[in-house]
């Protein structure tokens, strides 16, 4: 099955912009912010970055992995909050961590085929107000006493249940087929893989030097739109998680947050619960042109896979990039950046190794040789989601973007973007500039 696409003859697609919100710790500054109205600030933000007017957009494609249930289509609601045309279409998408990846994926489809010319996309989510559900016997028992018309016979729907059920019932934050949670699944990968606590904790700490060094040198300026916070409206300007004065002695002080006794992930070599939204303009590549409009990178091609999630869970970049690489005609060896979602250092340091490997490439990808590689000093270079957070929904363009901006930095290239995503997918995009 053909999974991946790539632009060369179709119509080409121009990213002119974006925008993202600073990212948050769960629980701090956004803690009164829905995913909405954070999606709403990163679109807002991305249209003032490229002096968009809202009459022209034709779409908005956005997505939210964990929906509210007072708002659950996203995009559509976002036009409407932010007081955009009201027939400017707008649908929701959603493949967990790559879910925005997905968003900038259609709308270039949509673009490509004609379907539209500027189209916005990206992704929100926040940890902070994730909705808590009843459980079902509670659930059956509320839906019957809101039928019935006697008081009495209102009581008597809530006669069996026990206190077992009246207990609320978050999101699950295991995966339904294995019951593994991320965490465990990266424990095992880093079993199985021989990834030691050593090396997690220094890409960890090498996340967050980098991600320092983009702070310090202002890179992450360019891309993040302040966030006024009600009732003070006091401005959040930068990201809250990072730390600036990183040191290696200090991640082998926490102990194991899965496996207690022989577990190497902790939540220092591990992405945070993040709140944040970010956003992408995306043109037809003659109207942008047409338009004077400076392109940041083009989409060059993009690929998705899926793999047992009993296997491996996280290695879903190293199933898709081959996959795009292949439709944009390009090789490891090629690339000027790659950015890599960092879920765990365990998940990141065993898809690095994979893709080093001949045996994984002949055994997993059905290739003759590795595919090669990565150039660390091309990696992940201004940090990553264990530095930056990891609003589940808004990843991918927030990588997207910074990756563009960085390619018109440097003059040009080719770069490769990629996620891994619970159940077992994965995403990757690659940009040209």
């Amino acid at each position: 099955m053909v999974r991946s696409v790539r632009s060369v003859e179709l119509d080409r697609v121009a990213i002119v912009g974006g925008a993202r919100t600073p990212f948050a710790r769960r629980g701090t500054v956004y803690k009164e912010l829905s995913a909405l109205e954070l999606g709403a600030l990163a679109v807002r933000g991305a249209l003032d970055a490229t002096q968009l007017e809202a009459k022209p957009i034709d779409a908005l494609v956005f997505g939210q992995v964990v929906p509210s249930v007072k708002a659950p289509n996203i995009a559509r609601e976002i036009v409407l909050m932010l007081g955009l045309p009201k027939d400017v279409d707008a649908h929701s998408v959603s493949r967990a961590c790559a879910t925005s990846t997905q968003a900038v994926a259609t709308a270039a489809m949509m673009i490509q085929t004609g379907q539209a010319e500027i189209v916005v996309a990206g992704g929100a989510d926040s940890m902070s107000d994730v909705p808590i559900t009843v459980r079902r016997p509670l659930a059956d028992a509320l839906v019957t006493a809101s039928q019935a018309k006697k008081p009495m016979d209102k009581l008597k729907a809530f006669a069996g249940l026990g206190p077992g059920d009246l207990l609320p019932e978050p999101p699950a934050i295991a995966e339904y087929s294995t019951g593994l949670s991320m965490g465990q699944s990266a424990e095992k990968m880093a079993q199985e893989n021989g990834v030691g606590r050593a090396e997690q904790d220094a890409f960890a700490h090498r996340s967050h030097e980098r991600a320092a060094a983009a702070v310090k040198a202002g890179l992450f300026e360019q891309e993040i739109a302040p966030v006024f916070v009600p009732p003070d409206f006091e401005a959040v300007r930068q990201d809250n998680l990072l730390r600036l004065d990183s040191k290696l002695e200090a991640y082998a002080s926490l102990r194991p947050a899965f496996d207690k006794k022989y577990g190497t992930v902790t939540a220092a070599n591990a992405s945070p619960l993040t709140d944040g939204g970010s956003a992408l303009v995306l043109m037809r590549a003659e109207r942008a042109e047409a338009e004077g409009r400076r392109a940041l990178a083009y989409v060059k091609s993009y690929a998705f896979a899926a793999l047992d999630p009993s296997d491996q869970l996280l290695m879903g970049p190293a199933y898709a990039s081959p996959r795009a690489l292949d439709a944009a005609g390009l090789e490891v060896k090629d690339l000027e950046l790659v950015d890599f979602h960092e879920a765990f250092a365990a998940q990141i340091l065993s898809n690095l190794q994979a893709f080093e490997s001949r045996s994984f490439a002949e055994e997993k990808l059905g290739r003759s040789r590795a595919l090669g590689g990565i150039d660390m000093d091309r990696f992940n270079v201004h940090g990553g989601s264990i530095a930056l957070g990891h609003p589940f929904a808004a990843t991918g363009a927030r990588q997207l973007l910074t990756v563009a901006k960085e390619l018109d930095r440097r003059g040009g290239g080719q770069a490769l973007v990629a996620q891994c995503a619970a159940g077992g997918l994965g995403a990757a995009m690659v940009l040209e500039r």
